[in-house]
């Protein structure tokens, strides 16, 4: 298979065509071998516009889900990238490439608050979440942005929102197949049997 070509044919099919516009975002992803961070057996899929499984339940980001929230991101070098849930590496690889300082952590660990202290300019949880932990978003710097992919109800709409004195305001953007992380399920309330 000819992955150049693939690589040329998700940015010119599948990201620009959903809004991803940013320029180091398409040069990052034009750039990263994506076949290399897929499991050897889906290769062959790797630039495909949807879910690729990773085994224990975990599933890669689409390249256009993924591309969109990078681009609404908007990140830029020499900013301090946070990124939850991060599997293969993939994410992390593309926002070093545009020149971020990145920390990556995969499930909910750095959700806790047990990081070095300093703030980061951006967070992407690189997976579907039911809610957003108050300990992640105490980890963005005031003004920072945080992306991810919300699911509700069983359908997942990408997110993304800015932190302001502690506080997280998320819009939505489009529905995105994305597959959701077990570790940020919101708890289940108690009810009574019937």
């Amino acid at each position: 298979m000819d992955h150049s070509a693939a690589r040329r044919a998700m940015i010119d099919g599948q990201l620009r065509p959903e809004a991803v516009t940013d320029v180091a975002v398409l040069a990052a992803m034009g750039s990263i071998r994506r076949e290399d961070y897929v499991p050897p057996a889906a290769r062959a899929s790797a630039y495909t516009d949807r879910p690729i499984a990773l085994g224990e339940g975990r599933s890669m980001m689409p390249p256009a889900a993924l591309g969109r929230l990078l681009s609404e991101l908007a990140p830029r070098p020499g900013e301090r990238a946070l990124v939850v849930g991060a599997a293969t590496g993939y994410s992390a690889a593309l926002l070093e490439h545009i020149g971020l300082d990145v920390t990556s952590i995969d499930g909910a660990e750095g959700s806790e608050g047990d990081g070095d202290g300093e703030p980061f300019d951006l967070i992407l949880i690189d997976g579907a979440v039911e809610h957003v932990p108050q300990p992640l978003i105490d980890r963005l710097a005031d003004g920072g942005r945080l992306a991810t992919a919300i699911r509700d109800r069983g359908v997942s709409r990408l997110a993304i929102g800015r932190a302001a004195a502690g506080r997280l305001g998320l819009r939505t953007i489009v529905d995105a197949e994305v597959a959701p992380l077990p570790a940020f399920e919101r708890p289940r309330a108690f009810t009574f049997p019937v």
